[in-house]
């Protein structure tokens, strides 16, 4: 159970006006307030305990990325004496394969519809969640800026269902060939 929020004075004030006025004119509204103007006050609930996040879901998009795109072994592989031409061979692999996997998994959109590029402005109450403004921030809103990069929102994720007892943590298993 929450505990109570601080009520301002005049809401009180307006709260005592409209009560006074029930408990004179609504019996069972009287009769209800009369039974807890003694009771004692309930104790302040305790904080909950925080949860650890599930993190299987992005542990499977991850293992997802590594089958299509082998994108954990990309990234774990130390690519500083490879020769660009390499990297880039390597990157448009990647790319490809991650690329599938997102867009048979999720549907993504850009945040903003406009050109990265374009003169944007931002009024009063815009959503923080959706735009991250950089530079020389200050003042208050409206603001007026670039619109650096769109961002990106999925309005759509299935994960594979998983099957079976399966250790999440493992994003792709070892491999062995026999022979």
């Amino acid at each position: 159970m929450p505990t109570d929020p601080e009520i301002s004075f005049l809401t009180r004030l307006w709260f005592a006006w409209l009560c006074s006025f029930r408990v004179l004119f609504d019996a069972r509204f009287a009769a209800r307030v009369w039974s807890v103007r003694e009771a004692p006050a309930l104790p302040p609930s305790p904080a909950p305990t925080p949860r650890a996040a599930d993190t299987t879901p992005a542990l499977q998009l991850l293992a997802l990325l590594q089958r299509e795109g082998r994108l954990v072994d990309f990234l774990q592989q130390d690519i500083a004496d490879f020769p660009d031409a390499d990297v880039g061979v390597a990157a448009r692999v990647v790319h490809d394969g991650c690329r599938k996997a997102l867009r048979t998994h999720a549907d993504i959109e850009p945040v903003r519809s406009e050109a990265e590029g374009a003169r944007v402005t931002l009024e009063a109450g815009f959503d923080a969640d959706l735009v991250k403004l950089v530079g020389d921030v200050k003042g208050e809103p409206p603001y007026a800026g670039v619109l650096r990069h769109r961002g990106w929102r999925a309005k759509r994720l299935e994960l594979p269902a998983r099957v079976g007892e399966h250790d999440a943590r493992v994003l792709a298993p070892a491999e062995v060939e026999l022979g």
